[in-house]
């Protein structure tokens, strides 16, 4: 298919209308004063059974003139983190926190992020996807508050059952040659990330008595925080958010409350 529209080869009908619902709502929104100074609105574009989905952070100059998101020298930066990556745009799904571009690419501001949220919230809902990338801080900051991108960069963490990593903006790297190669490599990182979240996030596997199949040294890592080692070689690291299965607890580990499971320690893949 064509990288200029959405490829809705295999989607459910229902899902493909309401995702151009969106897109037909975006296009004519008015909810905040970046209506008024935009170009076009940038609804996003890709797969809409996309496994991964990445969020940016709001159009540019190009993406206004061209209703598409990242077109521009920072597209062209994204093309090639997702050639490393072994992706491929037609086959991940691409849009902003915001939706129109805020005048002189000046930052987005708290209001217009708000009136652009439910655009995202029902296309994350829809799109459903296994993992959730996002560029720049203004979209990490929606999954990883309190956060800062320089510390967290390439780290990934399991929210509301899919895993979200957190990855500097494409631009970041065009303004500041030295983030370049850190961009690269945190993107080399995300096959690990995808083949850590199917394993992790997939539907349970039924033993012949009906119960879910619990692999022993997963549930010892996501209880304990203990390092989970799945490749001798692999540079990722992820920060885990989870409630202890319940096939630990069988297994007789210890009860926890809620709070002891906000945050576990790092592990790498």
């Amino acid at each position: 298919m064509s990288e200029e529209g959405p490829n809705t080869k295999g989607a459910p009908l229902l899902v493909a209308a309401h995702m151009r619902e969106i897109e037909a709502q975006v296009r004519v929104c008015k909810l905040c004063k970046l209506s008024r100074t935009r170009t076009n609105a940038v609804p996003g574009e890709g797969d809409y059974r996309a496994e991964v989905m990445f969020i940016g952070e709001g159009p540019g100059y190009h993406e206004d003139r061209q209703a598409r998101p990242f077109v521009g020298n920072a597209g062209d930066f994204l093309n090639e983190l997702l050639e490393i990556a072994g992706l491929s745009r037609p086959r991940v799904f691409i849009t902003n926190v915001v939706k129109c571009r805020p005048p002189n690419n000046r930052d987005p501001e708290p209001d217009e992020i708000g009136a652009c949220s439910g655009y995202l919230d029902r296309q994350i809902a829809l799109i459903n996807p296994r993992i959730i990338v996002t560029l720049g801080r203004f979209s990490m900051v929606r999954f990883f508050p309190g956060e800062r991108i320089s510390q967290i960069h390439g780290m990934a963490r399991v929210i509301d059952g899919r895993m979200c990593v957190a990855m500097y903006h494409p631009a970041a790297g065009l303004h500041q040659a030295s983030l370049a190669d850190i961009i690269r490599s945190d993107f080399r990182k995300l096959p690990l990330f995808i083949e850590q979240a199917r394993k992790m996030l997939a539907p349970a596997v039924q033993t012949d008595e009906g119960q879910p199949a619990a692999d022993d040294t997963e549930v010892k890592s996501l209880v304990t925080g203990e390092p989970l080692k799945t490749s001798d070689t692999a540079e990722a690291e992820v920060l885990v958010q989870a409630q202890a299965p319940e096939a630990a607890q069988k297994r007789g580990k210890r009860e926890k409350s809620e709070s002891d499971y906000k945050q576990l320690n790092f592990f790498d893949l």
